[in-house]
């Protein structure tokens, strides 16, 4: 989810669904450490509970980031251990921490020590030639005894060889199978399920396994899902959001944004799935996409957008 869940992101997806946890893209303990520390790590009061998701191997350096983080007052600290793409594993992290659960357990514990917020982790169910029970129980067993109490677990084997991450996403298939065993074998701690879940009937089919379930692409792409969610998990009664009251909502952001010199589109780009799937939901893509990085686009283009589908709807 690199430069997908960006605070900007988070602000929208947080007017859909009050309670649901949001977590940052994937941010390497050096960047944090010695990167342009608000641009990469600073959010909006309203995004809690919000979660800072680090890389990197080194335990000390993940220390350091956690405590940057807690200081910026994330709620959580999440350590990825399950991204497959090229850029992570030449750096020796993500996916590739799943043949380390020493390591992995020593960076957990490091930065357990220097933060009082949860520290979690985020894996897979094997990697490679691992892709057995007893090697995830081994790697989950060594990472509890270090600290962590939950677990992020994408029900897919990770490939770092010969599959690129496009084709990781539907390649192995998905094995919640394992991560039952996995809930059976540790019934003390903390298992989101993660992979796959595409819809309310998927989540539906899996929640009562679990203790939570973590969805990416699918909310990403059609946000909408997360509104229906907040009512289905959280609370029956949650009033589903008009989508145009929702994109108004985003209106004090977006004009603080815009008063700093940044671009109507580094919101646009996350809100085009939001009427997915209802009548009007190209032309909304379109006005946004063709017109959100032309010179001086202001909110005026989002009440543009309404008023297309508005439009559409109301003849159809």
């Amino acid at each position: 989810m690199m430069e997908w869940t960006t605070s900007s992101c988070r602000i929208f997806h947080r007017l859909l669904s009050p309670h649901a946890r949001l977590y940052t893209e994937m941010v390497h303990a050096n960047a944090a450490i010695h990167g342009d520390r608000t641009r990469l790590l600073g959010f909006e009061a309203m995004e809690h509970q919000v979660a800072l998701q680090l890389g990197g191997s080194e335990p000390e350096l993940l220390a350091q980031a956690a405590r940057i983080g807690e200081d910026f007052g994330y709620d959580e600290i999440n350590l990825n251990c399950g991204c497959p793409s090229e850029r992570v594993q030449s750096g020796a992290f993500g996916a590739c921490l799943m043949r380390e659960p020493n390591l992995v357990g020593d960076c957990v514990a490091a930065m357990r020590a220097a933060v009082s917020i949860p520290v979690t982790v985020k894996c897979r169910i094997g990697v490679d030639e691992q892709d057995d029970d007893a090697d995830l129980f081994r790697f989950v067993d060594t990472v509890h005894r270090a600290g962590c109490d939950v677990f992020i677990v994408h029900a897919r084997k990770a490939w770092l060889k010969g599959l690129s991450p496009k084709e990781n996403r539907e390649i192995p298939p998905l094995n919640y199978d394992r991560v039952r065993r996995l809930r059976n074998e540790f019934p003390q701690l903390t298992l989101v399920l993660n992979g796959g879940l595409v819809s309310r009937a998927d989540v539906a089919s899996v929640i009562d396994d679990f203790d939570g379930v973590m969805l990416g692409r699918a909310a990403y792409h059609e946000p909408y899902l997360l509104a229906e969610l907040e009512r289905d998990l959280f609370d029956p009664t949650y009033a589903l959001p008009d989508r145009a009251d929702v994109l108004r909502g985003l209106r004090p952001y977006i004009d603080a944004r815009l008063a700093r010199g940044e671009s109507i589109a580094h919101f646009t780009r996350h809100l085009l799935g939001l009427y997915q799937g209802l009548p009007g939901a190209r032309r909304f893509r379109r006005v946004l996409s063709e017109h959100a990085h032309r010179p001086g686009a202001s909110f005026d283009l989002l009440e543009r957008a309404i008023a297309e589908v508005s439009g559409i709807q109301a003849a159809a």
